[in-house]
């Protein structure tokens, strides 16, 4: 059981809270089932989601990840709504494109035709790279549905004039992306870091978490994505791109316009969704109701008190939207002595702020990061191969920082390592002082670097649960990724692995923010 009492460590934030973030205006409610969990003031910023434990599973391979969302797209009826960095050219991808153009022609020869609708969201920078790309695997869907398939294309407003015309191709996609990782099918949602890619299906170590039947996370998630779709430019059958009619335009328009429009189209899902979970919250837990709460429960009226607590943190830097800096922020400053914090990131590359919370709080971190051989831009030709010997260097700064203090026993980091395999998992777990199991985990598309705070698109879901068997569910999770790591000391940086050349160290201090 989580701790009863109230604590309000927003209040330590509050200078940072950007006029969009919703403000407080009344004491979170402790009579009801979510006033039992210490972690309910994030409400105040975004709507809560309350689930049954049981309506949520953790997956644990990329293989268990790929044939779920097949057979999802394959029995969808309503909606599948993708989002992703991009989606891949090969055998895989196009087995995924396959699988939506067979539930589209179901929906058609139905005796009772359905109204299933497809949206895809991706990058238009990393999504247009190279001839065959993400739009031409999509194309085909688009000519020949066009009343059911939307695809969006996000392009940064920070990618415009002079520089939009000489930065070339690859490198453009430094400036900003479209990071949000969400699958979703009629009630169904995936929460991932992974992209629609081969070896996110095959050999590349990320994060999952099915929730089902979960419709008020669905909507939000649908009210999101076509958020941020009615921003971006939209695909066409001819692979021209428009701009949804009355937007801004997000390259060629006023940028400052722009990113108002964006920020009020997305704050109003967030608003309206947090205004709905606390009407649904108060006739649950409140209504005025003649029967008792059991005789509802009984009639069918009530939902079964939740145990299991569902956030959605979005990130926006550019829209001026910070809410998962925010709370991630206020989740390390509150993290107490005695509690576990288990962080991990494919790219190894902390904000200053979350550094400082780390070397600076009292709780105990175990870091998880790639060794330079799971990294995923190991072996890459021209510049980007020197990015893993860019991370060493900044994982030695670090480690350096650490030992200098006197921080060895609390701050601890472990490098992945798996034959074959890369390593993209993100998220953190929080195991409170004297609990064996995590009772909180972070999950989504953030790498607590630079780019996921200040130039990307970024979702990821707080999940906070008293259930047991979630939270050995999420304990098992934990435990099988760090079982493949090894704990970094001095003599890690002595191997010739590990070696990094002087013009990467000159280099490094002035690209980390774009990488």
């Amino acid at each position: 059981m989580l701790l009863a009492c109230y604590r309000s460590p927003w209040l330590l934030l509050a200078p940072l809270l950007s006029p969009t973030v919703p403000q407080i205006t009344s004491p979170p409610c402790c009579l009801c089932p979510e006033g039992v969990h210490r972690f309910q003031w994030i409400r105040n910023l975004v709507p809560e989601f309350g689930v049954s434990s049981s309506h949520v599973r953790v997956l644990s391979s990329p293989a268990e990840f790929f044939e779920l969302m097949k057979g999802q797209i394959k029995v969808a009826k309503r909606r599948v709504v993708m989002a992703s960095l991009y989606l891949g050219t090969g055998p895989l991808e196009q087995e995924l494109v396959d699988c939506l153009e067979s539930t589209l022609e179901k929906s058609l020869q139905a005796k009772f035709p359905s109204d299933l609708k497809v949206s895809i969201l991706l990058d238009f920078t990393r999504g247009s790279r190279g001839r065959k790309n993400s739009r031409t695997m999509l194309l085909p869907l688009l000519q020949r549905f066009p009343e059911q398939v939307r695809v969006s294309l996000f392009h940064t407003p920070n990618l415009r004039g002079l520089l939009r015309l000489l930065i070339p191709e690859r490198f453009n996609e430094t400036i900003g992306l479209q990071h949000i990782k969400v699958y979703l099918f009629d009630n169904n949602v995936i929460l991932s870091g992974a992209n629609l890619s081969d070896s996110y299906f095959t050999n590349r170590q990320d994060r999952y978490v099915f929730l089902q039947d979960c419709p008020e996370i669905a909507d939000f998630f649908t009210e999101l994505v076509d958020a941020v779709g009615d921003v971006s430019l939209q695909l066409q059958g001819d692979d021209t791109v428009q701009v949804v009619e009355g937007m801004v335009h997000p390259y060629k328009g006023d940028r400052a316009a722009y990113c108002r429009a964006a920020n009020k189209r997305v704050m109003d899902v967030i608003n309206s969704a947090r205004a709905r979970q606390q009407v649904l919250h108060a006739q649950t837990f409140h209504g005025n109701s003649l029967l008792t709460q059991e005789d509802a429960a009984a009639a069918g009226d009530r939902r079964p008190a939740p145990d299991t607590w569902i956030y959605p943190l979005i990130q926006m830097k550019p829209f001026e939207i910070q809410i998962d800096e925010i709370v991630t922020e206020t989740l390390l400053t509150e993290a107490e002595r005695g509690a576990k914090v288990y962080l991990t990131t494919g790219y190894f590359n902390l904000t200053q702020a979350y550094m400082d919370l780390v070397l600076g709080t009292r709780a105990e971190y175990q870091i998880l990061l790639a060794s330079p051989e799971v990294n995923g831009f190991f072996g890459a030709k021209g510049v980007a191969g020197a990015i893993p010997a860019a991370y060493v260097h900044i994982e030695r700064q670090f480690f350096s920082e650490v030992c200098s203090l006197g921080q060895q026993e609390r701050v601890q980091l472990q490098e992945y390592w798996r034959r074959g395999w890369t390593f993209h998992a993100k998220g953190l777990w929080l195991y409170l002082a004297g609990s064996s199991l995590p009772c909180l985990t972070l999950i989504g598309s953030p790498n607590f670097g630079y780019r996921s705070v200040h130039r990307d698109l970024e979702a990821q879901i707080a999940i906070v649960t008293e259930s047991r068997a979630l939270q050995q569910q999420l304990h098992q999770e934990q435990e099988q990724l760090y079982l493949r790591s090894g704990v970094v000391s001095s003599a890690t940086f002595e191997q010739p692995s590990r070696q990094v050349k002087l013009w990467v160290k000159m280099v490094t201090p002035l690209i980390k923010n774009f990488f």
